[in-house]
């Protein structure tokens, strides 16, 4: 018997942690094939991969951004293999088997819940050792009616699950992302979240995940992203853990938590300390700062412990930040949901990532639909339309605002211009920033054609001089500087001002060819040929002192022509490179 477990992933990057411990729950039993695809792929690319390997029997395993295109793959292969065993696992089919079983004819099983001891069970049944009425979790056809088996109890020791790391093909995870479970089920019950659906929280042992890490950081995977709900819910654990891979640092691995930021205490901030810059990234769900919204959603949290541990953190600088709101939630309406962006924004945090809150099967929210009067789409990936507190019209104006937000704020590609902008002119809420920016967009219509790199500078610039109109001058060299601290560019864009220095480059190979200047500012090029130094270096003048501003962003600054010397030889975890004011030449005259 062939049998192939496979997906389609939203990127080539991303693995597929679910098949993986299939595979390994029945290798002693059956070899089974892993093919993974992506969203990006043609679907008939993909079926005539599965058909020509001819297989018996295919699964695959479906959520929310696949789950259409499995089912047209499903469709077309049993019209072209009739006699092929089709099943599906995973959240999209397991809370609502019996209507998936009915629609999709294709059909013939459905894995319910957590697949490792099911499919081993299933695979017996295919083995014939097993009866199918004694496969647990299984949701099959029989005599032309849909036969839904007792649920199978959750596995208490996940060490029992083999590991899909013990063995690894260095070739199939180098450069690659990787999901990585050290817990099933979490703390907390919010009512938005598959997690509420399973009660209780268990791990696997310390040494299981010790040795699964080992081997993943020794094939230099690109990122191990832990899909723990709550990573730190068990402080003992998560700094273990934490420590370890500080230890074991390969120098190019990263990873990626989500985090409760209010458990966090003291003791982990001061160890989070001493973490190398950008070894670590925190994801930490906020989702809304208003307590009668996380009062009805059943989430717990602490705002202001939170504030201070996010700020805490910013202080480091080694740790990128990266939290999040959820848009139509219950009892936050727009103007509300304003307050909770702007309490967020506020700590000043690397990225503000702004969700819409989708009505997943299993859910309590999708269950109390009909309470808050909600209105959502009846396909994947189930997002609100409105509901009794946030219209669809607010709904697509924060859309906008998030599109903005994405492209000026968390690209970090503007990011001394939004400062400027926000802490001079919209203080006292910077949403109303990306509410008039976006609105500008739109009245526009930026938002209907895609926009190059330049292009979006000059639509800044350009609601700037229009909409501000203040200090024109200065913010033009501003956004001059945002633009260049990107990496190294030929030319500057005809948008903003040129000064011209006579010899100017001429005296900037010489400030290069300064010992002292090497030792001051380039210490690892010493002895360097300065054509070589020169690609990864940039230098410019400027009408303005800049970079005080990015000392004290609310300095008046007077005119005073300065040079900047960019540096691109960064890690790039914070900034796209490191500045300096220097002088070139004599004087930095025109």
């Amino acid at each position: 018997m062939k049998i192939l477990l496979t997906t389609l992933n939203s990127k080539f990057i991303h693995t597929n942690l679910a098949i993986r411990y299939l595979k390994e729950s029945v290798k002693d039993l059956v070899d089974v094939d892993i093919r993974e695809y992506t969203i990006n792929n043609q679907l008939d690319y993909i079926l005539k991969d599965i058909y020509k390997n001819n297989y018996d029997v295919v699964f695959f395993s479906t959520y929310i951004w696949n789950i259409y295109d499995i089912v047209k793959l499903c469709d077309n292969l049993k019209k072209i293999k009739p006699q092929i065993k089709i099943g599906l696992g995973g959240p999209e089919v397991t809370y609502d088997s019996d209507y998936a079983m009915k629609q999709y004819e294709f059909l013939d099983y459905i894995l319910c819940g957590e697949g490792e001891l099911i499919f081993r069970d299933l695979v017996k049944h295919f083995l014939g050792e097993k009866t199918i009425e004694d496969v647990n979790g299984i949701v099959y056809r029989a005599d032309g009616k849909v036969i839904t088996n007792e649920f199978m109890k959750l596995l208490q020791n996940l060490d029992e699950i083999p590991s899909p790391y013990e063995k690894l093909d260095i070739k199939e995870y180098e450069n690659r992302i990787v999901y990585y479970e050290t817990s099933r089920g979490c703390p907390f019950n919010c009512q938005y979240c598959l997690s509420s659906a399973i009660k209780g929280l268990r791990y696997f042992s310390t040494d299981r995940v010790k040795r699964d890490l080992k081997n993943l950081i020794d094939a230099k995977v690109s990122q191990i992203k832990f899909i723990d709900r709550t990573f730190n819910a068990n402080k003992k654990f998560a700094k273990e853990i934490m420590e370890f891979l500080m230890e074991n640092d390969n120098g190019y691995t990263t990873y990626h938590f989500e985090v409760t930021a209010h458990l966090l205490d003291d003791d982990m901030l001061d160890f989070l300390k001493t973490c190398k810059e950008g070894l670590f990234q925190f994801e930490i769900g906020v989702q809304s700062t208003n307590q009668k919204t996380l009062d009805a959603v059943g989430r717990r949290d602490d705002f202001e412990k939170l504030s201070y541990v996010v700020t805490t953190i910013k202080s480091y600088r080694n740790i990128h930040q990266h939290l999040d709101l959820i848009a139509g939630l219950p009892y936050e309406g727009y103007e509300r949901f304003e307050t909770s962006f702007n309490d967020v924004f506020n700590l000043g945090i690397e990225q503000l990532q702004l969700g819409f809150l989708k009505m997943i099967k299993g859910t309590g929210m999708r269950y109390s639909a009909e309470k808050y009067g909600y209105k959502f789409k009846d396909y994947a990936p189930y997002e609100v339309l409105y509901n009794d507190f946030m219209t669809y019209d607010e709904i697509l104006k924060i859309k906008d605002i998030e599109e903005i937000l994405e492209t000026y704020y968390n690209s970090n590609n503007f990011h001394l211009s939004i400062e400027y902008i926000i802490k001079n002119y919209y203080s006292k809420s910077p949403f109303k920033f990306f509410e008039e920016f976006s609105t500008y967009f739109e009245d526009m219509g930026y938002f209907h054609m895609a926009q190059g790199k330049n292009q979006l500078y000059k639509i800044l610039l350009d609601f700037y001089n229009e909409k501000i109109n203040k200090d024109n001058e200065l913010f033009g060299e501003i956004l001059k500087y945002d633009y260049i601290s990107l990496g190294k560019i030929s030319s500057v864009p005809s948008i903003f001002d040129k000064i011209e220095i006579s010899n100017f480059k001429s005296k900037s190979h010489d400030f290069l060819h300064d010992e002292e200047n090497l030792k001051t500012y380039f210490p690892d090029f010493i002895d360097t040929p300065t054509k070589y130094i020169l690609k990864y270096v940039h230098f410019e003048p400027f009408k303005y002192d800049i970079l005080k501003l990015k000392e004290n962003i609310n300095e008046q600054l007077e005119k005073n022509q300065t040079v900047i010397l960019f540096d691109y030889n960064t890690n790039k975890i914070f900034d796209k490179s490191k500045t300096y004011t220097v002088k070139v030449g004599e004087e930095n005259e025109i």
